[in-house]
């Protein structure tokens, strides 16, 4: 009788103390949870237009491929636009033969032709030669050397040495412009000049004069 007094009374105390023992009520500090920001993927684009090239394609053939003898076999290009080729324009006729070549960017060439265009008529009247006047210039200069030759309104024919291989026949590679060669009505060459100096153009005719004469 006495224990189950005792038990009673320790239950009922234990029930006044107000506390929850189950494992619900118990509080658990639980940190935040991390925020995980998804990256976001950026996409470089990247300039794929080839760079452009400083080199100029060299169009002309091997000296082996080209006739190395006046006339030649060269591919020309009238300011006309025309084609046509060094052996038809530079054909032997009995007559000397002065090939100009100079540079549309060729300060010196400039003052050359320009010397020669004042005394050009005065030359035909006196000497019975054939003039031809080529221009060296790249390529991708072409419409400019058109154009200086309209401008001009030179009273010679004009040409562009299209794939610039004069410079594979003639001494020197046409190294230094504006440079001038006189040919006699054989095809040799009688007379060479490279660059200008003022009075350059009375020497050269009297060149042409005397092989004129022969």
């Amino acid at each position: 009788m006495n224990k189950l007094i005792f038990t009673f009374v320790i239950i009922l105390l234990y029930s006044c103390t107000g506390k929850d023992t189950s494992s619900a009520a118990k509080t658990i500090n639980t940190p935040p949870p991390t925020v995980v920001k998804a990256q976001t993927s950026t996409t470089v684009q990247r300039d794929t237009t080839p760079p452009r090239s400083n080199y100029i394609k060299d169009t002309s053939r091997p000296v082996k491929q080209i006739n190395t003898s006046f006339p030649f076999d060269i591919p020309m290009t009238h300011s006309n636009r025309k084609n046509v080729n060094s052996e038809n324009i530079l054909a032997k006729n009995g007559k000397p033969t002065i090939l100009l070549f100079w540079l549309t960017t060729c300060y010196p060439c400039r003052m050359e032709l320009n010397a020669i265009k004042k005394i050009y008529p005065q030359w035909k009247e006196e000497a019975d030669f054939n003039f031809v006047v080529i221009s060296t210039d790249f390529q991708k200069n072409y419409e400019n050397f058109v154009g200086r030759v309209e401008k001009e309104n030179w009273a010679w024919d004009t040409f562009h040495d299209t794939h610039r291989e004069f410079r594979k026949v003639l001494p020197g590679a046409l190294n230094g412009l504006p440079q001038t060669f006189v040919f006699d009505k054989n095809g040799e060459i009688a007379y060479h000049k490279r660059k200008y100096s003022s009075g350059d153009e009375h020497k050269l005719f009297d060149v042409v004069k005397e092989l004129a004469s022969k």
